[in-house]
């Protein structure tokens, strides 16, 4: 079994894991959303190698990590137009465009797409890493398969140590959930794949038309291909029992909750909930961009605490809110409690 360094943010530090990527090794670092498993996008075996640490299926492609734009055509065989408009206003920050690929991309870092998603990070050490290692940085979030995403080195560690060489700590993340991820159906049309902090509403001044995919409020299909990471499998669960709860208001979450008490259960409020009487409760906040930054962290604390069953207060369909509904309908396999 590897040892797994733990280096910290400093220029010393930032060099070796440079180094690290560049020997064809695989590395966890900071993003503004989760932490980031990273590997030359370029380097099969070193993609590959990513997968075999997460257990990850290979059909679910990857996001290319870049830090300036003259890195976009390297990547990228076909910018159009709208994409330059959307970087100018969103990067860097949490959009994923997905864009046909330039060969230099293999087909298991696209997971057999012959298009790719590409993004800016504004996590500072994110992008001094790209610029030091001198590649684009392929980066699903740092944690086994299917487990919540990692938004501290710690997470990382719990997960990945010893199957990678490093983890770059850069702190907790500031967003906690992964970017939004679009693809454009038409020069004017915005096909939101996976929601993120940059909402529906977000995009609308910069596109005729945009719309969600229907794989955000419902499973697809199992032989259907992913066009983005998050649209096809399980994702982002504890191994507590995540049953989401779609209440009008806290009474009647908390009225049902009473009613179908269990051993180990807990529940996840909003920060403007009462507490419920003999039940333990944390709380995720009250807004869409809240909720998001302590949903995954919510998530491990409830696992060391020796939760089996979990009801969460369940968020709105709009806003910054669509991020953490999908990501609780994904940990939950799509199956909520509806009142």
């Amino acid at each position: 079994m590897k040892t797994t360094r733990l280096l910290q943010d400093t220029q010393d530090d930032l060099t070796i894991a440079a180094q690290l990527i560049r020997d064809g090794e695989l590395v966890a670092f900071p993003t503004e959303t989760v932490y980031g498993l990273g590997a030359d996008a370029r380097r099969e075996n070193s993609v590959r190698n990513i997968f075999k640490a997460k257990g990850r299926p290979a059909d679910n492609p990857l996001i290319v990590h870049i830090a300036g734009l003259d890195m976009l055509n390297q990547i990228a065989s076909e910018v159009p137009e709208i994409a330059f408009r959307l970087a100018e206003a969103f990067w860097p920050g949490p959009l994923t465009m997905v864009l046909p690929k330039q060969d230099c991309i293999p087909s298991v870092t696209s997971g057999g797409l012959d298009t790719v998603g590409i993004r800016m990070p504004s996590h500072p050490a994110a992008r001094k890493l790209i610029q030091l290692s001198g590649c684009p940085i392929a980066a699903p979030s740092a944690n086994r398969s299917g487990l919540p995403s990692p938004t501290t080195a710690k997470h990382v560690m719990d997960d990945m140590n010893g199957r990678i060489a490093a983890v770059l700590d850069g702190g907790q993340c500031e967003v906690g959930v992964e970017s939004t991820v679009i693809c454009f159906d038409t020069p004017e049309t915005i096909h939101i794949l996976r929601p993120g902090l940059i909402s529906e509403e977000d995009l609308r001044p910069y596109a005729r038309q945009v719309y969600v995919d229907q794989a955000v409020f419902t499973q697809i299909a199992p032989e259907a291909k992913a066009a983005s990471p998050g649209m096809k499998y399980k994702h982002y669960s504890p191994k507590a029992k995540i049953l989401p709860v779609d209440a009008p208001d806290f009474e009647a979450f908390r009225d049902y909750v009473l009613h179908h008490q269990q051993k180990n259960l807990y529940c996840l409020l909003f920060d403007s909930d009462s507490e419920i009487d003999g039940i333990p409760c944390l709380h995720y906040g009250d807004s869409g961009a809240e909720q998001a930054h302590d949903l995954f962290f919510r998530f491990r604390e409830l696992d060391e605490l020796g939760a089996e069953l979990v009801y969460v207060r369940m968020p709105r369909q709009t806003g910054a809110d669509l991020s953490v509904y999908n990501r609780l309908m994904r940990a939950a396999g799509f199956e909520v409690i509806r009142l």
